[in-house]
């Protein structure tokens, strides 16, 4: 019998292991209200003086923007990400201000906390039942320009947002990886002083 990939020695609660990124997804619509609760669990993130560097842009499936959202993806996700329920972009403002002040300045935080707020959306997600998969295979040049997304904002990423569907739905290369992933032991990343490799 197989180890479980996502069985943990710790008390870890069980959403963190229950998000996952699937590839099938059962093309079902998603109510705007429930892609806007998303988007409030993902406010509530921390973030370097509260400045909230992070923006999502997003197409529903059937909706004009939905082929140009899926479009930017390079072709080994948008296979499957065409049955998605939503497709969204996140962004992070690279410049920020004290809070108060009009000065700008490089951030130093802005993917950090944009990468906080996307956890937040993704585990809200998982805790309706949605599940969330986060990707970098994306014509990020060209969706700057089609998005028109101004300098200042970097591309993080792309996310399908949907209903998980039956892995049959996928090509065949695909089926075998639709498993939730296991992760690195803690004393491979978690290390007391020094760095070490």
């Amino acid at each position: 019998m197989a180890t479980n990939p996502r069985a943990v020695s710790r008390p870890v609660d069980p959403l963190l292991l229950e998000r996952w990124s699937p590839r099938a997804f059962d093309g079902s619509a998603m109510p705007q209200e429930d892609l806007d609760t998303l988007f409030d669990a993902a406010r509530w993130a921390p973030s370097a003086s509260n400045y909230q560097p992070w923006r999502f842009l997003y197409a529903h499936r059937d909706s004009a923007d939905w082929q140009r959202f899926l479009d930017l993806l390079v072709p080994g996700n948008s296979v499957w990400a065409k049955q998605a329920s939503v497709l969204m972009m996140v962004l992070s403002d690279t410049l920020t201000s004290a809070p108060g002040s009009d000065e700008v300045k490089p951030s130093h935080s802005h993917s950090f906390d944009a990468g906080a707020a996307w956890l937040a959306l993704a585990l809200q997600a998982t805790r309706m039942g949605y599940h969330t998969h986060a990707m970098a295979g994306v014509d990020f040049d060209r969706a700057r320009t089609e998005l028109t997304v101004p300098d200042r904002f970097r591309l993080e990423a792309a996310v399908a947002i949907g209903r998980q569907a039956d892995k049959g739905i996928l090509p065949d290369h695909l089926q075998a990886r639709e498993m939730p992933s296991g992760r690195k032991p803690i004393e491979d990343f978690a290390f007391a002083g020094n760095f070490r490799d």
